[in-house]
């Protein structure tokens, strides 16, 4: 993966740079921040979504499926009184012409992303997909 720099640009911001990115972050106004980017969890968190969503998206252009109308939503759950995770949601809306047959394999598939796979095994996860309609 190469070096990770972090550099301290001004008050509670710290910035990733790697390769040719840089990933900015920065605490809520709350915690003494600017809120001029994502906290550093928050980027952890899209991390998991978008690792679940490019698994998703290859599994559907391996089949020639198209991926226009779908949506990933990530929802996080904390253990009561602490700050660790407990469970993670991931779902995948489609639209009606998403084969059924497919269901199972692209939960498969996105159950491989390599971030969730380095979760602590007490965080349970749950992938499923959403037909319109069922909420």
């Amino acid at each position: 993966m190469g070096i990770f720099k972090v550099s301290f640009p001004g008050n509670k911001k710290v910035d990733v740079a790697f390769h040719n990115f840089e990933i900015k972050t920065d605490q809520s106004v709350k915690n003494g921040g600017d809120e001029s980017a994502p906290e550093p969890f928050a980027v952890f968190l899209s991390s998991l979504a978008a690792c679940a969503g490019i698994y998703a998206k290859s599994f559907c252009d391996t089949r020639h499926i198209s991926a226009e109308n779908m949506q990933l939503s990530l929802d996080v759950s904390f253990k009561k009184g602490q700050a660790h995770m407990e469970e993670i949601r991931i779902r995948l809306y489609v639209d009606s012409s998403f084969p059924e047959k497919y269901i199972k394999p692209i939960i498969k598939a996105m159950e491989g992303c390599a971030v969730k796979n380095q979760l602590h095994p007490d965080i349970r996860t749950e992938t499923s997909v959403i037909y319109p309609g069922q909420g």
